[in-house]
């Protein structure tokens, strides 16, 4: 078989799992624990039901626009960190890293990919999204219902929150956290209590759009992975509809995958120079992008 028509091949496997996915409940994830007591959540916060978009009919959704990509730079990304959490900050990367046994909070150097600084977590923590708030950095994890705050200089941890149900994303609007956990509702977090403030719904042409992965705050918009898929939502933070999606299909070449691959997820946005940064889990490279429209 030659290149082309291998590559070809894996991109239509590609394409398949992803539009299947949406349609199907994912296992594992969508469970969500058992309420707490003592916790800081909303009595009232419960994951919506699964009624997913699919992206795969509804004519790529016709009534929101769809945006494409240039790749402006390439840099390299550590193959083995599960990329959960992304920040872009004073020329480096702050990164929050997945999996029981190999979750971490990293500063990463852009340029080189080696990591400048490194706390590893605990084996019974898997850690999830990443925000930075003045000088904190707040971590979420997936089933533990804590949120880790550290200095932002030192990585020595602060304080110490809890929440009901699942952690996925984070970012912050510089006056709230703004927390996913994927579902299609988007929780206002007060950085002070970590108590949910507000919810918002997240709907795609009228309809709830969940499986909302990691997070990051660009010019006023909300941007979001959709787990599983290789497409990230724009969303507007005051109605939580999506004004865009942008396809993000083939970014990572085949050439560069191999079987620990997994799926896009990581934003991060510099402000200073209107950089926008996108990677995935287990990914051997970032990519600085331009988006374009359809």
């Amino acid at each position: 078989m030659s290149r082309r028509s291998a590559g070809l091949q894996l991109c239509a496997k590609q394409l398949l799992a992803w539009s299947l996915s949406l349609l199907l409940v994912s296992c594992g994830r969508e469970s969500t624990p058992a309420r707490s007591a003592g916790t800081n959540d909303s009595p009232d916060q419960h994951p919506s039901p699964t009624n997913l978009v699919d992206l795969r009919t509804n004519g790529f959704l016709p009534d929101v626009p769809m945006y494409s990509y240039q790749v402006i730079h390439t840099w390299p990304h550590d193959r083995g960190a599960f990329t959960q959490g992304l920040v872009f900050l004073d020329g480096e990367l702050l990164e929050s890293t997945g999996m029981n046994g190999q979750s971490s909070l990293r500063r990463v150097e852009l340029a080189t990919g080696r990591v400048l600084q490194k706390v590893q977590l605990p084996y019974s923590i898997f850690a999830e999204g990443l925000a930075l708030f003045g000088r904190k950095l707040f971590q979420l994890t997936y089933l533990n219902g804590k949120c880790f705050v550290y200095d932002l200089q030192t990585f020595s941890r602060l304080q110490e929150f809890t929440y009901r149900g699942e952690g996925w994303g984070l970012t912050t609007d510089g006056q709230s956290l703004i927390m996913s956990d994927g579902s299609d509702r988007l929780r206002y977090i007060d950085p002070d209590s970590f108590t949910t403030k507000r919810i918002v719904a997240v709907t795609a042409a009228g309809r709830p759009l969940n499986q909302l992965n990691e997070l990051e705050y660009v010019k006023g918009e909300i941007f979001a992975n959709i787990w599983q898929t290789d497409f990230v939502a724009r969303i507007d933070p005051a109605s939580g509809k999506v004004v865009g999606l942008i396809n993000f299909t083939g970014l990572l070449s085949p050439a560069d995958r191999d079987p620990s691959t997994d799926v896009l997820n990581g934003i991060a946005y510099d402000p200073a120079g209107d950089r926008l940064f996108v990677t995935g889990k287990r990914w051997p490279k970032l990519f600085e992008v331009r988006l374009q429209h359809k």
